[in-house]
């Protein structure tokens, strides 16, 4: 018999650095599953990326064991670390906050496909260009 899904959660938590504290314990204390299980193995799902935002997507089920996927970090975040600036622009692609080449573009694109709304790396392309420039970020060709 197939277990049946309680509820699904989606949390952002730097890679390799889960812990029980907020916000994980808040937000899955509630859910009943065991908070040093879950922070132990997202923590060694997610050592060899250590430093990067790891999305990651909860699924728990009703006898209050849980499956979880580890997704790409968000480009936003990627494109901050490329382009070495602490944030984006506060006017948007007014004001020029950094910038990054078409090979650093295809490298963020690549990383971001299995995650994106992308048929080929050329849409992916597009996208991650998209974001940088309403970030602020030129596109160096």
């Amino acid at each position: 018999m197939a277990k049946e899904v309680v509820k699904k959660i989606k949390l952002e938590i730097q890679a390799g650095k889960a812990t029980p504290a907020p916000p994980v314990g808040t937000v899955l204390g509630p859910a009943g599953i065991n908070l040093q299980e879950f922070c132990t193995k997202y923590n060694d799902a997610t050592r060899d990326k250590m430093g990067d935002v790891a999305p990651v997507e909860i699924t728990i089920y009703d006898d209050r064991s849980f499956d979880f996927v580890v997704k790409t970090p968000p480009t936003p975040f990627l494109i901050k670390k490329y382009a070495k600036v602490q944030k984006g622009s506060v006017k948007g692609k007014n004001e020029i906050v950094g910038s990054l080449t078409e090979e650093q573009v295809k490298e963020i694109a690549t990383i971001k496909l299995p995650d994106l709304n992308a048929y080929d790396l050329d849409a992916a392309i597009k996208t991650v260009k998209g974001t940088a420039i309403n970030m602020g970020i030129e596109i160096k060709e």
